[in-house]
């Protein structure tokens, strides 16, 4: 089984004034441990999926930047929320902001890769890929100056169709992926994968984005869009359900320009495109200081990577 590990380096925020059904979502945990992950997926607008067929990537230098400005927002809130988070971040965008990378490591948040320029893996051949992992590791670490063990496919489109993405991912020095999505979309996931983490190979943990299960399907409960969509009561509430549920920590993502209203309006993208990336962009920034009131928050590396000795039963029922 996956130890985890959950010694924090520090207090997260204030947990006074929490709903009882947070409190007893708390209650799981000691409390020096955090109710779950927080990450940031370090990436810009134009970059998205949404817009992947209407902005070229060799256009994106064309864009207007707002990565550095929407991080570093990020990072302020954090900072006085004391709490740490993981930043998977693209190579692209660590190349071309390197103080932004070194103010991640400095304040004591958790360095990872989110693959060089937001290709998705299951448009990847094998050997691409591992290119593309390498070198996402190799910038993200002469910049920031420290290790990077954690990874998250773009898209999250690592599944049955990538079974080679995990030895790639063990074989370039990672020790943990959250890639995997237990949920059906139209642009990702895997229903029938398992919703705690699990050991694919030996020595490496997957660690799947937190679901909630209702009427016999897996719903998304680890933010992004939905957490734009639902009101904030009923992320909270799927937050709780999940940590009773799956009694492990759960995972939240979050992306920077998703607290930026200001940012270009790509009019000539596909309605449901732009519904899903412009929806109530101006209030996730309340939001999500709401949510690091309601929990206590950590990284990935502090909460997951511990003992991962096998692979896990679990995982024949996907990969099959």
């Amino acid at each position: 089984m996956i130890a985890l590990n959950r010694g924090l380096g520090g207090p997260g925020p204030s947990l006074s004034g929490r709903s009882e059904t947070a409190m007893q979502a708390s209650s799981l945990r000691s409390p020096a441990a955090a109710f779950g992950a927080l990450t940031i997926d370090v990436e810009d607008y134009f970059q998205v999926e949404a817009f992947a067929k209407i902005i070229n990537r060799q256009d994106w230098d064309k864009q207007q930047p707002r990565i550095a400005h929407n991080t570093n927002r990020l990072l302020d809130i954090l900072a006085a929320a004391r709490v740490s988070a993981t930043f998977f971040t693209l190579g692209w965008i660590a190349s071309r902001n390197p103080q932004l990378v070194r103010r991640i490591v400095s304040e004591g948040h958790e360095l990872a890769s989110h693959g060089s320029d937001h290709r998705r893996v299951d448009q990847q051949s094998p050997r691409d890929f591992r290119l593309d992992a390498r070198q996402s590791k190799a910038v993200l670490e002469d910049i920031g100056g420290t290790q990077v063990v954690g990874f998250r496919a773009p898209t999250f489109s690592a599944g049955r169709r990538t079974p080679w993405f995990h030895n790639i991912l063990a074989e370039e020095g990672f020790l943990y992926s959250s890639s995997v999505y237990p949920v059906a979309h139209d642009l990702y996931g895997e229903p029938r994968a398992p919703r705690r983490p699990f050991c694919p190979i030996p020595g490496f943990v997957e660690v799947p984005l937190t679901t909630v299960r209702v009427l016999g399907r897996n719903l998304q409960a680890a933010g992004g869009g939905y957490f734009r969509l639902f009101p904030y009561r009923i992320t909270r509430k799927m937050l709780c359900k999940a940590g009773a549920d799956l009694r492990t920590p759960c995972i939240f993502y979050i992306h920077p320009w998703e607290i930026d209203p200001g940012q270009p309006r790509q009019t000539h993208a596909p309605l449901l495109s732009r519904f899903r990336h412009y929806l109530n962009l101006q209030r996730t920034e309340q939001r999500f200081l709401r949510l690091l009131h309601d929990f206590r928050w950590g990284r990935m590396d502090q909460l997951f990577i511990g003992d991962a000795t096998g692979p896990l039963p679990l995982i024949q029922a996907w990969t099959k």
